[in-house]
């Protein structure tokens, strides 16, 4: 439980260094950063654990339970104003990233090995469907730009 105190005190601070003066929150940082310092490592962390056997100690479940806090409060971080690509297909990738990270909190909650696991294939779709349709660079689209 400690953790998930540490963890909302840290997400309440960040917003709050975020905030103009009417109230408003304003984006700390640019997607990119979004992505490189703080989904990219927490999802990696989680897949890293994963394909490791999972979690061996309460430090490395620990960790995960971090990385999969952050994953799921993620898709807030996304979909703040300025954020969503689109009002159809981001929703939609946004959600499958929150999710993989709420089933990840809680089968690091539970130290269940079998839940942990069965986390990968939902965490790397999500990544891999959302980079296909808004990262062409690293994904060429099939039938050209949509």
């Amino acid at each position: 439980m400690k953790p998930l105190w540490i963890a909302a005190f840290i997400l309440m601070a960040t917003c709050s260094f975020g905030q103009e003066r009417s109230g408003t929150l304003a984006s700390a940082a640019t997607m990119k950063q979004l992505m490189l310092d703080m989904i990219h490592p927490a999802s990696n962390d989680i897949l890293l654990q994963i394909n490791r056997g999972g979690p061996s100690n309460d430090n490395d479940w620990a960790a995960v339970r971090r990385s999969a806090l952050t994953l799921a409060e993620a898709g807030n971080s996304l979909m703040m104003p300025g954020r969503a690509r689109d009002d159809a297909d981001w929703p939609r990738d946004v959600k499958m990233l929150a999710d993989a990270g709420n089933a990840a909190y809680k089968a690091a909650e539970t130290k269940n090995q079998q839940a942990l696991a069965a986390v990968a294939a939902s965490l790397d779709a999500s990544c891999t469907n959302c980079h296909k349709q808004y990262r062409p660079n690293v994904f060429p689209r099939q039938g050209g730009a949509k």
